[in-house]
């Protein structure tokens, strides 16, 4: 792991060191041993991932109320997943104004999208699995379901923590590779689900899925499963995002200026044959572009820190720089939920958006991102640095942080 600079109290530079993280949560791994051994090759399942005491200081779990009253919020995605004599229901919420089944119907699951975005205490959790890298790390989807309920054999294309929060859930999985899906359903189910290990899940307890691991979980009795997700996009997805980006390049590209034209075109009788030096000439221009590593991390920064569509920021009450930069000098700062930030040795992004400081902002911005936050301390020893204070002050403004305080939700 690369060190990056952070300030001391003192003023001073000190190594960053990366987070403790408790061995429990890996079942007595070690992250190093974790990746090396089990990371998208096998299952792991961890009694007691979480001891009682991690559970009450991170105010796990949510209530199931609060976890339903979600699924009504417009600002928050839900689904809701319903099975009834054989059939299969599904619809996305909200679910202001079409109420959601009684919590004595039986065969009923919400699926309530990225919860750490409006839950401080799920974001508290969701940290404790940043030894995966932030690109990777996706969100918290909360699943409430009613006695057997569930959303059927599946399989998913990313690496997922299945944490069980409340009541029980029995999982059976496989290592089968007959994903075929049965045809004309609203859900991705398997058509030949053949388990191969069963277990039944009780609060703190956790199960590790690579991609493509098959599996199943049913609610025995009300249930509550925390699924902490990593994104995994396809090659297809990001091709077709850099092509565009690599078109918004092209207005500097010399080899691009011009018009097509052709001197030596030759009078014709067959007008509608697409000519052959028009496609040649496209494809000799076409063969010029080129990318270096660094063009696809710029746009993979990018890509990866822009906001999802539904997400919006809430605004700070409004400061003026300079009461701005004596509060965070005070208070610290801390990066709203909702942020997204990436760094490489040259540049850092924030929300889809670019930045290539200088060296010493850099490695502070770079903490920053590591850290989802900086101390009163580091903020005043930083303070002095060209442009940290007019960007922290333009970042808090959007909302895309806040000074360390009540958070607003």
């Amino acid at each position: 792991m690369n060190e990056v600079p952070l300030y001391a109290a003192d003023g001073g530079v000190q190594p960053a060191l990366p987070a403790a993280h408790p061995a429990q949560l890996l079942g007595g791994l070690s992250p190093r041993d974790f990746m090396r051994t089990h990371w998208q090759k096998k299952p792991l399942l961890i009694r007691r991932a979480l001891s009682t005491d991690e559970m009450r200081s991170l105010h796990f779990p949510l209530s199931p109320e609060r976890v339903l009253a979600l699924a009504h919020r417009p600002d928050v995605e839900s689904r809701l997943i319903a099975q009834s004599r054989g059939r299969w229901s599904f619809n996305h919420g909200p679910f202001d104004e079409r109420p959601l089944p009684s919590r004595k119907t039986r065969n009923w699951s919400v699926l309530v999208q990225g919860v750490n975005l409006v839950e401080p205490a799920v974001e508290a959790l969701m940290q404790r699995f940043r030894f995966i890298p932030d690109a990777r790390l996706d969100d918290v989807m909360i699943s409430f379901a009613t006695d057997g309920g569930g959303v059927g054999p599946h399989f998913d294309s990313y690496d997922v923590f299945l944490l069980q929060a409340h009541g029980k859930r029995r999982w059976r999985i496989s290592a089968q590779d007959d994903l075929t899906l049965v045809p004309d359903l609203p859900l991705k189910i398997l058509a030949n689900f053949q388990p191969e290990e069963e277990f039944v899940l009780e609060p703190g307890d956790m199960l590790y899925l690579p991609p493509h691991y098959a599996h199943d979980g049913v609610a025995e009795g009300d249930c509550m499963t925390y699924s902490i997700g990593f994104r995994s996009p396809s090659y297809r997805e990001l091709a077709g995002h850099f092509l565009g980006f690599l078109s918004q390049t092209l207005e500097d590209d010399p080899n691009f200026e011009g018009r097509y034209a052709d001197p030596d075109q030759k009078p014709t009788d067959r007008p509608g044959e697409l000519p052959a030096a028009m496609v040649k000439a496209l494809a000799q221009k076409l063969n010029a572009l080129r990318w270096t590593p660094e063009l696809v991390g710029e746009f993979l920064g990018a890509y990866l820190t822009e906001p999802k569509d539904h997400v919006e920021f809430v605004t700070q009450p409004r400061l003026a720089l300079a009461r701005f930069a004596a509060r965070a000098r005070k208070e610290g700062i801390i990066l709203d939920a909702r942020t997204q930030a990436l760094y490489d040795s040259q540049r850092f992004w924030i929300n889809g958006d670019t930045f290539e400081p200088p060296g010493t902002l850099l490695a502070w911005l770079a903490a920053l991102a590591d850290a989802r936050g900086a101390s009163a301390a580091s903020v005043d020893a930083a303070a002095d640095l060209p442009d940290l204070m007019d960007t922290l002050h333009a970042w808090y403004e959007e909302g895309w942080l806040r000074l360390a305080g009540p958070a607003r939700r």
